[in-house]
């Protein structure tokens, strides 16, 4: 794939690279099951806390960073229905936020097309970030569920020193081992949609 199709990740010294249609649904799955279990309304995620949880969980620590997140979506998808804000080129491409904490979070949000697959995507942006030595933390939230994609980016990895790159994968059951770190999805995304774990362990 041409790597002119990176051209609008900004190598910071933190990236984000997320299937963004997958950890829609999951939020979807979270909220339904949830708000059955603890008999409450549960509102649609904060994408900007779900962010923050996802950086710290990679090994982003407070003071002033610079986190690039990409969120990579099928052309039939607009927007991130289940998170706020959630439309793609309205509310996301192009945009940042502050953390008190962890500094600066700017997002770009990328239209797979019809002759580049959200997978072959998100592995040619790994590819590109890996050549980059200012990039340090690499956080990876692929559609593992449904697709080979992870066979795909373990084998990416395979090779990476992990002294001058943190990589961390993202999934809702723990994957088969690689040369990488591992943290469950679900538990950053019950953050931002505000489940307190004393709510569900009261069940």
């Amino acid at each position: 794939m041409n790597t002119q199709n990176t051209d609008n990740v900004k190598m910071s010294e933190n990236i984000i690279i997320a299937d963004a249609d997958y950890v829609n649904s999951v939020a979807f799955n979270l909220i339904v099951n949830f708000e059955r279990m603890i008999g409450r309304a549960i509102p649609k995620a904060d994408l900007s806390q779900w962010a923050v949880c996802v950086a710290l969980d990679g090994g982003v620590r407070e003071g002033k960073n610079d986190t690039q997140m990409v969120l990579v979506h099928d052309k039939k998808n607009t927007s991130m229905d289940n998170f706020k804000p959630s439309d793609y080129e309205k509310d996301l491409n192009s945009k940042a936020f502050n953390d008190e904490k962890l500094g600066e979070f700017t997002v770009t949000s990328v239209e797979a097309g019809d002759m580049v697959s959200k997978d072959e995507y998100i592995e040619n942006v790994l590819k590109t970030v890996l050549q980059h030595d200012e990039v340090k933390r690499v956080m990876i939230i692929p559609d593992s569920e449904n697709s080979d994609v992870y066979s795909q980016i373990r084998s990416l990895l395979r090779n990476v020193d992990d002294d001058n790159k943190r990589i961390t994968m993202f999934a809702m059951q723990p994957v088969e081992g690689g040369n990488f770190r591992q943290e469950i999805l679900g538990y950053s995304l019950m953050n931002a949609l505000g489940i307190r774990a004393d709510e569900v362990n009261g069940k």
